[in-house]
């Protein structure tokens, strides 16, 4: 347990997620213009099960005012660091990095959902056949689960029962290769996202400065590899996450280790990448230790938003209406420490940090003509160690 928590720890010691699932934990796939919320949602959170944490905890969210009104803990699981939603909003996945009870200390749980009160019931777990999962999405008919193992270095894909439970085991493949940086002397899977076509699947590797393109079998599930087989970063770049634009030709891939964005038009047919931008998430002048973390495009996809553990905040750049590079708005301070994860709400309206090591979610208003973030002086410190959220609508 310790061993796998302190990949993400030792940067703080040093320096101090079209469909539902898009709101939320980074995404998950490709990103599209959200229908107008009614009504309430539920926001789940997930955390490490440090400390105080014991699982994963909800709120009733108002996506009109911006309220939240604490649910409290709906289940506990060891480690859900991240969740992922079904397309039919009916059932709740998690990875579990650092689970004592499976043979790799990693697994993947799913739930079934009561809207009325927020509370998860388990359905099953399985191994996720490889050291610290980090990430998992489902594809766009939800039949089939993918998930990314970070330490092992591996993507895995199981398919999904009638009844929202984790059926057999689909495919498991094996990353191979390094780079420069001493954390990239293996591959270190970071992120599953699927295409909006829902035909390929894009791994960012951080240990191999690469994204693995995958092509998704829609009859089994099982991935093989696309051709081209990767789009190729900077050395030491850490690739961790990603988004797509809106417009389905350009996506933007997010450095942990180098802290920058990298920019790159995209060709949907043939899935190629070509780097065009890279842009620092960090104000000019800043010498501390950081690494960044989360990455989101704005629905209308006039903004990008990406977060800095060490410096602690949100880098927002416009995007340039023709050529889609960006160009720095601000670096909003996150009013705490290490935001693993943020989100924009179904809304647009607000964002939300959530902020790993001082164990609070502070929510910003998020004004949609310049991008720019202010406090609302909302506050959530009911979790300790929230890592990520994922907005689920309750009717």
């Amino acid at each position: 347990m310790d061993k796998i928590m302190l990949r993400d720890r030792r940067f703080v010691i040093a320096g101090a997620l079209a469909s539902i699932s898009l709101f939320g934990c980074g995404g998950g796939e490709m990103a599209e213009a959200p229908a107008e919320p009614v009504g309430t949602h539920i926001a789940f959170v997930g955390t490490y099960t440090q400390a105080d944490a014991k699982g994963i905890y909800a709120y009733r969210y108002d996506a009109h005012s911006g309220s939240m009104a604490s649910l409290g803990l709906v289940a506990e699981s060891p480690n859900p660091a991240f969740l992922a939603l079904h397309p039919n909003g009916e059932y709740l996945y998690a990875v579990n990095e650092g689970d004592p009870d499976s043979p790799t200390e990693g697994s993947v749980s799913a739930f079934s959902i009561n809207k009325e009160n927020g509370q998860l019931t388990l359905l099953n777990k399985v191994d996720s056949m490889g050291t610290s999962p980090c990430h998992l999405v489902l594809d766009h008919t939800g039949k089939f689960l993918f998930v990314a193992n970070y330490t092992a270095g591996s993507v895995g894909s199981w398919r999904i029962q009638p009844d929202g439970s984790i059926g057999e085991l689909a495919s498991l493949i094996q990353h191979q290769g390094s780079s420069v940086h001493e954390r990239q002397a293996s591959p270190h899977a970071h992120e599953v996202v699927v295409s909006k076509d829902n035909t390929r699947l894009f791994v960012p590797d951080l240990g191999m400065d690469k994204v693995m393109i995958y092509q998704i079998n829609a009859d089994t599930g099982e991935l093989t590899a696309n051709n081209p087989a990767a789009a190729v970063l900077t050395p030491g770049t850490g690739p961790r996450h990603m988004e797509f634009h809106p417009d389905g030709t350009h996506a933007y891939v997010i450095g942990e280790i180098n802290s920058t964005i990298t920019t790159f038009d995209f060709d949907p047919a043939t899935a190629a990448f070509t780097s065009k931008q890279i842009v620092s998430t960090l104000p000019e002048g800043f010498t501390g230790d950081t690494s960044t973390a989360e990455i989101e495009v704005s629905s209308d996809g006039k903004f990008v938003y990406g977060s800095n553990r060490g410096n602690d905040t949100i880098a927002v750049f416009a995007v340039d209406p023709e050529a889609k590079t960006l160009m720095p708005v601000e670096y909003a301070p996150i009013q705490g420490q290490t935001p693993r994860n943020f989100v924009i709400d179904p809304s647009g309206a607000y964002l939300f940090s959530e902020n790993q090591n001082t164990n609070n979610i502070v929510q910003f208003s998020r004004d949609a003509s310049t991008g720019k973030l202010t406090p609302t002086g909302q506050v959530l410190t009911e979790v300790a160690s929230p890592v990520c959220m994922i907005f689920v609508p309750t009717n």
